[in-house]
Formats: C-alpha cells, sequence, structure tokens
C-alpha cells in the first residue's frame, strides 16, 4: 500500500511551530504532548517527527534509530507519570475503520482511571 502524507496536518504544523502545545517530552525522533480534549486524567499523544501516515507506514519505512526512538519515549512517557503501579492504556487508531483523525502516526496514552474495556462487545 501506499502512504500519501498529508503536510498541512495538524500534527505536521506542531512539529513546524505553527501551533503550540503542552510538551511533556522531546527526543531526536520523537515529541510527546498533552491532549487537548482529554479522556482520561492522563492524556498524551505521541508521535514521530518524520512523516508517517499510521503504524504500519511507520514499521515498515522508519529508520531503526526512528523506531528505537519512538518505542522508547513512550515508555519514559509511562515512567514520567508514574503509570507503571496501575497501569494504562495505548490506542494507535489507523485508517477510516480504525477512526484515525489526524493522517499522521500518533499513539494515546490514556490512565488515571479505570478505562472499561476495549470494545463493546457485539
Amino acid at each position: 500500500m501506499a502512504y500519501a502524507y498529508d503536510d498541512q496536518n495538524i500534527f505536521a504544523k506542531i512539529l513546524r511551530g505553527e501551533i503550540p502545545n503542552k510538551t511533556v517530552l522531546e527526543t531526536e525522533h520523537t515529541l510527546a504532548f498533552e491532549d487537548i480534549q482529554p479522556q482520561a486524567p492522563v492524556h498524551v499523544l505521541v508521535i514521530p517527527k518524520g512523516p508517517y501516515v499510521c503504524f504500519d507506514h511507520f514499521a515498515q519505512e522508519a529508520s531503526d534509530a526512528e523506531i528505537v526512538d519512538y518505542v522508547r519515549a513512550v515508555g519514559e512517557v509511562c515512567k514520567l507519570n508514574g503509570l507503571e503501579a496501575d497501569g494504562f492504556r495505548l490506542i494507535a487508531n489507523a485508517g477510516r475503520d480504525g477512526v484515525q483523525e489526524v493522517p499522521h502516526l500518533h499513539v494515546h496514552i490514556l490512565a488515571g482511571r479505570g478505562l472499561g474495556r476495549m470494545l463493546a462487545r457485539a
């Protein structure tokens, strides 16, 4: 599958400094910041600095350095927020069926309360 990256998406604008954010962590290849519409007491978005549409695009095309940096940044955000004790949820939506709203890979880290089941049972 070919991925077409839209460099006008909101996360690309945040990375360029056109839109402010509340940075939680920044590394060479990753930016983590507070979600502006939090769904839990802790709601952090973690994005790669490279132009990747979704997780599979990132996994297929990112360099080893980008992948390692991104995964370690997710772990560091969890550590910085003290999430090891009570747990957390990671969510990465992809595509239309996954209800991805911004076409730039992002992981939601949610914590600070019971989050319930992932999906309602049909």
